[in-house]
């Protein structure tokens, strides 16, 4: 997944950025670049490769109050600088970012740049000049440009655009891809991720689908599709900026291994009360219980953390469930039972593929239930129910603690449910006293890590054999 990083009304914007991008290498990506302005002087500097490459090429007179800047995963168009994200207008106005994929490119290069000629290979370069082209032959502003450019666009998107000419504004719309506003003193700024300006503010605000937002070091301005202003209340980000550092681990994955034991521990304050009993939402466990089949959507591991769940659910419950790949699920939607209860696994919560499912049983009117490590994501504040995982940020691409706090998450669920429905199962079943038990097996693991290490280093310098198990048991 690409992203995005920009910032409006504070001088060297450029390290702003680069700090956002290196805390968005997790994603994947494979080229960079930026854009900056101090109002007189503009910079675009792209790269291949890694951020530091990019890194290398921002000299000391790279310096503005304005930029964005982009990672990009390549989807169309080969990975080279020219297909490297921002793109610039051929009457080089304008500056876009952009995350998603805009499905109808071509025939909007047809239908309205067909005596253009274009640098690269990629949709985005299509949808800047779509902007600069209407600003030209219809005389629109910059503003209403890019919002008659949203009309005509299909497909998902996060873009963030600059105008040269106007060196202070920041345009931003999203569309079934993250973006969000990050609240500063006397600046303001942009990102697909939380991360990746934890340190420069806690304080943010959403933006739905289809809205356009105007971002000003001093301001933004939400509107809707009608060109109505939204007032919408912001939150305060519950991480710090240190909850993203490796800290003494040489990996993020060793980290989040280790963090284990802590997150089933965090789960268990967090869920139960000072009884000892299941502390969840009663009208969530009573929709839960009155379902005749649970539906889990995920994908990846959250898709194997549904299967990992799924005979204990059955067993304390009674009730069948089915675990289905949102991609497959979203596509061919099979005939569903008389009372379907739907719950997402996402550890962020803004899984497309998921996303297009939940829609669709809104849509129907079932209930839905988000169980993701991030508040405020689309799918927490679009399903009926959310639960969190409360697991910390997962940077590693190889999910570990989500993973886990997933199945626990559903193991303290599903004994609420079985109490309620007064199974039998249910009565030997105690899902904190067993996330107690696993979570002192995990920390005895974490201590003889490196007693482990040591043995297997030890076995491969003095064998030449190397064995391996398999039980399909």
């Amino acid at each position: 997944m690409c992203g995005i990083v920009g910032i409006v009304g504070k001088s060297h914007a450029e390290q702003v950025i680069i700090n956002g991008l290196h805390r968005l290498e997790y994603r994947g990506y494979d080229s960079a670049g930026l854009f900056v302005s101090d109002g007189k002087q503009e910079h675009l500097i792209k790269s291949q490769g890694r951020i530091k490459n990019l890194q290398e090429k921002v000299t000391s007179e790279v310096n503005g109050t304005i930029g964005i800047g982009h990672t990009r995963w390549a989807t169309h168009g080969k990975p080279a600088e020219e297909n490297a994200h921002p793109h610039t207008s051929q009457d080089g106005k304008l500056e876009l970012v952009h995350n998603g994929v805009i499905e109808n490119f071509e025939e909007l290069a047809e239908k309205y740049l067909a005596n253009e000629t274009f640098y690269g290979q990629t949709d985005t370069e299509i949808v800047v000049n779509l902007i600069a082209s209407f600003m030209k032959n219809e005389g629109l502003t910059t503003k209403e440009a890019f919002q008659k450019a949203l009309t005509v666009i299909r497909g998902s998107y996060a873009f963030a655009l600059i105008n040269n000419e106007e060196p202070d504004t920041i345009y931003v719309a999203k569309n079934k891809s993250p973006l969000l506003i990050g609240l500063g003193s006397d600046f303001n700024v942009i990102a697909s991720d939380a991360l990746a300006v934890l340190d420069q503010t806690h304080e943010f605000v959403e933006i739905a689908d289809n809205e356009l937002v105007t971002v000003t070091a001093d301001k933004v301005t939400i509107e809707n599709q009608d060109g109505e202003i939204v007032h919408r209340d912001s939150y305060q980000a519950q991480l710090d900026a240190s909850d993203i550092e490796k800290g003494t681990y040489p990996f993020y994955m060793l980290k989040e291994i280790d963090e284990q034991p802590t997150v089933m521990r965090k789960l268990t304050q967090e869920y139960r009360d000072e009884y000892g009993n299941v502390n969840i939402d009663s009208q969530l466990v009573n929709e839960v219980a009155a379902s005749d089949r649970i539906y889990i959507i995920a994908c990846g591991t959250s898709y194997n953390a549904g299967w990992a769940a799924k005979s204990l659910i059955e067993s304390v419950t009674q009730i069948p469930v089915e675990v289905q790949l949102s991609s497959e699920f979203g596509y061919n939607m099979p005939l569903l039972s008389e009372k379907p209860f739907f719950i997402f696994l996402t550890q962020s919560g803004e899984t497309a593929d998921s996303r297009q499912v939940l829609v669709q049983t809104n849509q129907l009117g079932f209930p839905s239930l988000t169980i993701t490590n991030v508040a405020g994501s689309t799918l927490s504040r679009e399903a009926k129910y959310t639960l969190l995982l409360h697991a910390g940020p997962e940077i590693a691409v190889a999910s570990t603690k989500a993973y886990t706090a997933q199945i626990a998450m559903l193991a303290i669920l599903t004994q609420a449910v079985g109490e309620l429905k007064n199974s039998e199962a249910s009565l030997s079943f105690d899902a904190f006293h067993e996330l107690s038990i696993i979570a002192t097996g995990m920390e005895a693991m974490v201590d003889e890590k490196d007693y482990l290490s040591n043995l297997v280093k030890q076995y491969l310098s003095t064998t030449r054999n190397a064995f391996l198990y398999w039980s399909w048991e």
